[in-house]
């Protein structure tokens, strides 16, 4: 099946140009991540996929994955007498569905808004109102689902809760997802494109961005280490071991993939207790950094 692709796009406003010919390759059945800068034509790019905005120049093929384009804004508005029911009934009516009571509540609980049904849209928090945005998508089945910052008013648990449900829809919808947060990007995302100035400064797989640039894994295991480290050491693809604190290592390595697969084989040989394992803040981040000229030394300098 296609996925989506667009060519020589171009968008300007007066003398402002937000895209500069961009080229995005979009797999289907992809959870593709499009980052960037304020300013650096993300949500100009979304709208124009979603037909909310024309291109001033270039085109954009769908492919097989347009058959139903659903968009997630990142400012929901839901008219306010609407419940969260009726608000899913209307968004599937605007495909031509007539979903059940009992789909309309398994789409809500699928967000965390199960007890939420009867109330109505106007009383919601922001955190809610983007449950319910997603929620509202979900219900249509969409081939191609267009979110633009999903989970940006939620607190940590329900943030983790909604870029895990975006990232359960691989293989099944293709997804393209934007956000500031490069955590989420990273635990998610398969396929990324990061944007600086309008134009593209990367394209392709999240593990060749990594792969290219090398990446660091956080483990934590309870003492004794010593056997941990040395073990990790030793492995072909780890670069370097560095000592964090007790048991706390950063492990540099040299395949993404590879780590994923011999890590738990690694901790399991050493019969180690684990305490928590993860990307080291900064992996994806630094890379971004690096690649939009931007940082937080930056900011401070331009007062952004």
């Amino acid at each position: 099946m296609n996925g989506l692709a667009t060519r020589g796009l171009v968008k300007r406003y007066g003398t402002t140009e937000a895209l500069r010919g961009l080229d995005l390759e979009v797999p289907a059945g992809s959870i593709y991540g499009l980052v960037g800068p304020n300013g650096s034509g993300k949500t100009t790019a979304l709208e124009i996929l979603v037909g909310l905005r024309r291109p001033t120049a270039g085109s954009v093929d769908a492919g097989e994955v347009g058959s139903r384009i659903v968009y997630c804004p990142d400012a929901p508005e839901f008219d306010s007498w609407l419940t969260a029911a009726e608000v899913i009934r209307l968004s599937a009516g605007l495909m031509g569905a007539r979903p059940g009571r009992e789909a309309v509540e398994a789409v809500l609980a699928r967000v965390g808004l199960e007890n939420a049904a009867g109330r109505k849209a106007g009383g919601f928090s922001r955190g809610m109102l983007s449950r319910l945005n997603l929620a509202a998508a979900l219900i249509c089945e969409p081939t191609l689902l267009v979110a633009d910052e999903p989970a940006a008013a939620l607190d940590p648990a329900g943030r983790w809760e909604i870029i895990e449900l975006l990232g359960k829809l691989a293989g099944s919808t293709t997804v393209i997802v934007s956000s500031h947060d490069l955590h989420d990007v990273q635990r998610v995302c398969d396929h990324v494109g990061i944007l600086t100035r309008g134009s593209l400064a990367y394209q392709g797989t999240l593990r060749e961005l990594l792969e290219r640039a090398g990446t660091a894994i956080r483990v934590v295991v309870r003492e004794p280490s010593a056997p941990v480290k040395a073990a990790l050491a030793a492995a072909s693809w780890v670069r370097s071991v560095q000592d964090e604190g007790p048991g706390t290592f950063l492990v540099e390595v040299s395949d993404p993939g590879a780590a994923e697969e011999g890590l738990p084989v690694v901790l399991a040989s050493c019969g180690a207790r684990l305490v928590e394992t993860g990307p080291a803040e900064g992996s994806l981040q630094d890379i971004f950094f690096q690649l939009t000229g931007t940082g937080p030394a930056r900011s401070a300098e331009e007062g952004a």
